[in-house]
C-alpha cells in the first residue's frame, strides 16, 4: 500500500456528525409524519376539542421524540478550544485550529477545523467518531485511528478516553452511558403507556405513568452525571486547555423531564379535585344534553297509552 499526499487511502473514512447523524434523522422523519398525519385529519374535530387534542398530541410526541433522538446525539458534554498545536506525529509543522470534543452516550466525536481551513497546503477539517457502545471496540477504533494517520490533536483526545489512558475515565462514560440509555428505553415505554391509559377513562393512572415518565428521564440524567464523580484529566493542546461542559442534549433532556413531572402531577391533582374539568380536556366527558337533542311528545299520544280505552264485550 502506498500513500497519497501523506493520506492512506483505502481505509475507510470514520466520519459521523458531531451531533446529528442518520439515526436522529430517521427518528425525527417518522415523529414528524405522524404529527403531519394528525393535522390532516385535526380539521374533523370540532368545537374547543381541537384545541385540546391538537395540544395534546404535539406536547406528547414531543415528549416521544427527545427519548429516542437523545439517545443517538453526540452533545450530552461538549467542549471546544482554540489553539495552535502540531499537525502530524513527527512533523514540526504547527497549524492553528479550533478543535472540539462532544460526548454522546454510545461514544464522542473529536472534531479539528483549521483556522482558516486551508493550512500547510492541505485541507484541515476532519471529524472523527469513536464508539464505546455494545458491540463496538473503541480500542480497535483508536488502533485504526493510528494506522489511518489521524492528525495528532484527534489522537491525543482520544487518547484520554481509551481503556489504557491512566485517565480512567472510559469505563465511566461507558457504563454511564449504557445505564443512561436503558433508563431512556425504559421512559419510551412508559411514555407508550401512558399514551393509552390517557386516551381511556383511567386518567389516574396515566397520570402516574407520566410521573413515571419523567422520574426514568431524571434518572438517565443522574446515570450520566455519575461521570462527574472523579476528576477529569486535563486536555492539554498547545499552551490551551480543552474543559467540557454539559451540553444541548442534557438540558433538554431535563427540560423535558420536569415537563413530565409537572403534566403527571396535574394530571393527578385535577382527578382529586376536579374530575369534570380533566375530562372535558381529555375530550371524556358523557353530555347527555349535548348528545340527545330536545324531543316534542304528543300530551294525547302519552295519555291515550297510559289509559287505553275499554273495548266493548258482547253480551251472551
Amino acid at each position: 500500500m502506498t500513500l497519497f499526499d501523506g493520506v492512506y487511502p483505502f481505509y475507510p473514512q470514520q466520519r459521523k456528525a458531531a451531533v446529528f447523524d442518520i439515526s436522529t434523522i430517521i427518528v425525527t422523519v417518522v415523529f414528524l409524519t405522524l404529527a403531519c398525519c394528525f393535522l390532516l385529519i385535526i380539521p374533523g374535530i370540532r368545537g374547543r376539542a381541537r384545541l385540546y387534542w391538537t395540544l395534546r398530541v404535539l406536547l406528547s410526541l414531543f415528549v416521544g421524540v427527545v427519548i429516542v433522538v437523545v439517545q443517538f446525539t453526540g452533545d450530552w458534554e461538549h467542549g471546544w478550544v482554540q489553539a495552535n498545536t502540531s499537525y502530524k506525529a513527527f512533523s514540526p509543522a504547527q497549524v492553528s485550529a479550533d478543535i472540539g470534543l462532544h460526548i454522546g452516550l454510545a461514544g464522542l466525536n473529536v472534531t479539528l477545523r483549521g483556522n482558516p481551513v486551508q493550512q500547510i497546503n492541505e485541507t484541515i477539517n476532519y471529524n472523527e467518531h469513536f464508539s464505546w457502545s455494545f458491540g463496538e471496540d473503541y480500542e480497535l477504533s483508536y488502533s485504526q485511528g493510528l494506522h489511518r494517520g489521524l492528525p495528532s490533536p484527534i489522537l491525543y483526545v482520544a487518547e484520554k478516553f481509551s481503556g489504557q489512558s491512566p485517565c480512567g475515565v472510559h469505563g465511566q462514560y461507558r457504563i454511564a452511558g449504557h445505564y443512561a440509555s436503558a433508563m431512556l428505553w425504559v421512559a419510551f415505554c412508559t411514555w407508550i403507556i401512558s399514551n393509552i391509559l390517557l386516551s381511556m377513562p383511567a386518567l389516574v393512572y396515566g397520570g402516574y405513568m407520566l410521573l413515571a415518565t419523567g422520574a426514568f428521564m431524571i434518572f438517565s440524567l443522574l446515570s450520566f452525571s455519575t461521570v462527574r464523580n472523579s476528576p477529569m484529566c486535563p486536555i492539554q493542546i498547545g499552551s490551551s486547555t480543552l474543559h467540557v461542559a454539559y451540553g444541548g442534549s442534557f438540558w433538554l433532556m431535563l427540560a423535558v423531564g420536569l415537563l413530565c413531572l409537572v403534566a403527571g402531577t396535574t394530571v393527578v391533582a385535577m382527578h382529586h379535585l376536579s374530575l369534570d374539568l380533566l375530562k372535558t380536556f381529555f375530550d371524556l366527558r358523557e353530555d347527555k344534553a349535548e348528545e340527545l337533542p330536545d324531543v316534542f311528545i304528543n300530551p294525547h299520544f302519552v295519555s291515550k297509552s297510559q289509559f287505553p280505552e275499554p273495548t266493548e264485550t258482547n253480551s251472551v
